[in-house]
C-alpha cells in the first residue's frame, strides 16, 4: 500500500476534503499536510512536483479568478512565469496535490486516478 508524504490543500476546499475523505477510506496514511494558503510553497519545491506530474502546465491552475483577473488568458506563460506565479499565489496551484513516499504526484481529484495509484 502506497503513503502519501505531503498532501498540499486548502482546508476548506471541498474537492480537497472529498481527496481527504478517499484517502482515508482507502486507508492511506498521510504524513505532512500542507496548507498551501498559510504555507508558501518554495520555488524548488514547486519545480520538483512540476517535473513528477508530467511539466508545469499540469500543475498551474488556469481555474484561479486572478487567471482572468490579470488577463493571463490571454498570453502564453512560459514555465517560469507559471512557476513564480503559483510561488506568489497559491491559488495558482492546482490541487489537492499528493506526493507519495514512491516519489509520484498527483494534482488534481480524480477518485480513479487516486485509486489505482494508491491502492
Amino acid at each position: 500500500m502506497e503513503s502519501v508524504e505531503a498532501f498540499y490543500w486548502l482546508p476548506k476546499c471541498t474537492t480537497c476534503q472529498k481527496a481527504e475523505a478517499l484517502l482515508k477510506d482507502l486507508k492511506v496514511s498521510i504524513k505532512h499536510y500542507v496548507d498551501v494558503k498559510t504555507t508558501q510553497v518554495d520555488p524548488e519545491t514547486l519545480k520538483r512536483l512540476a517535473e513528477k506530474v508530467g511539466g508545469v502546465d499540469k500543475l498551474f491552475s488556469k481555474r484561479a479568478l486572478k487567471y482572468r483577473a490579470m488577463g493571463l488568458h490571454v498570453r502564453v506563460l512560459s514555465d517560469e512565469e507559471m512557476l513564480d506565479l503559483m510561488h506568489q499565489e497559491y491559488t495558482f496551484i492546482r490541487r489537492p496535490v499528493i506526493a507519495t513516499a514512491s516519489g509520484k504526484v498527483i494534482a488534481g481529484f480524480s477518485k480513479k486516478q487516486y485509486e489505482a495509484l494508491l491502492s
